[in-house]
């Protein structure tokens, strides 16, 4: 397969997979949203609000912000550090780890499906000769 089909392929894997988390009922998460949740349980570490502004590069309220929505769909919890109670440990919960288990089936049956409309593989346009 070569770099360009492997891409496309990924490409229709990603869309496929937006496109069935969009008609099924349940959270429908922002881009900034589904990443601080993938960090949050694709990591082994406890994550924190200042880990997650610096591992995915953008602001502390921005983090905020995402992790308000997600517990208000109970996706994730929040925890003061019995360590350091001046930070914030972001906790998974059984509704997060569910949603993560129905991500990766939805993920496996987009990356199985051929993009809707196409019959087969693109074929180029025949290049015009002077």
């Amino acid at each position: 397969m070569s770099g360009s089909d492997e891409t496309e392929n990924l490409v229709g894997t990603l869309r496929g997979t937006v496109v069935a988390l969009v008609r099924r009922d349940g959270p429908d998460l922002s881009a900034r949203q589904l990443a601080v949740l993938l960090t949050c349980y694709l990591e082994s570490d406890a994550q924190t609000v200042r880990g997650l502004a610096g591992v995915l590069d953008v602001s502390k309220p921005a983090i905020t912000r995402a992790l308000d929505r997600l517990a208000e769909f109970d996706l994730v919890r929040r925890k003061t550090d019995p360590a350091d109670r001046r930070s914030v440990l972001v906790q998974r919960t059984p509704k997060g780890t569910s949603f993560i288990r129905d991500l990766r089936g939805i993920m496996k049956e987009a990356a199985k499906a051929k993009p809707s409309g196409e019959a087969g593989p693109r074929k180029k346009a025949p290049r015009a000769t002077r």
